[in-house]
């Protein structure tokens, strides 16, 4: 101890800096404490304020998610219609290409042609049946009626 209190004072021969508090050492003894007979108390105030803030926590953490659940559900609609218009747009083209196509094989000249083609031919005087089709009350009985048909064949 004397070489330590020596020490502090400077007497050591290296060049150390003097500290700026010289005082006595700081000495530590271990005590052996018993608490196990100490009962806690419990605040009332304390435990009212810690339910405040578990409630106010919770507020908070429902009101982050219902932000962050609508925020993303924003975002994945967007993506839906989008992905929609597209299909969209192709829908529509599409049914433009088939509308165009239905036109062309409606034509009465290409069909006259491959009738032509076949062997068809006009049909004759007689041989065209309208039918009457002045009311449209299905639900009235129709009158059956037997024409005879006549069978073409071409070979």
């Amino acid at each position: 101890m004397a070489a330590a209190t020596a020490f502090a004072h400077g007497a050591a021969p290296s060049k150390r800096r003097k500290p700026c508090w010289v005082g006595t050492p700081e000495v530590y003894f271990s005590k052996s404490i018993d608490n196990s007979r100490l009962v806690k108390v419990e605040d009332p105030r304390r435990a009212r304020e810690m339910k405040h803030f578990g409630i106010a926590l919770c507020c908070l953490f429902l009101l982050t998610m219902t932000y962050a659940w609508q925020h993303f559900k924003a975002i994945e609609y967007g993506y839906r219609i989008e992905s929609l218009k597209v299909q969209r747009d192709q829908m529509l083209e599409m049914n433009h290409a088939l509308r165009l196509e239905e036109a062309s094989l409606r034509d009465p000249e290409r069909i006259d042609v491959l009738a032509r083609k076949l062997g068809l031919q006009s049909p004759q005087a007689g041989q065209v049946m309208r039918l009457e089709g002045g009311s449209t009350d299905t639900t009235a009985p129709v009158l059956a009626s037997a024409t005879p048909v006549s069978v073409i064949s071409v070979r």
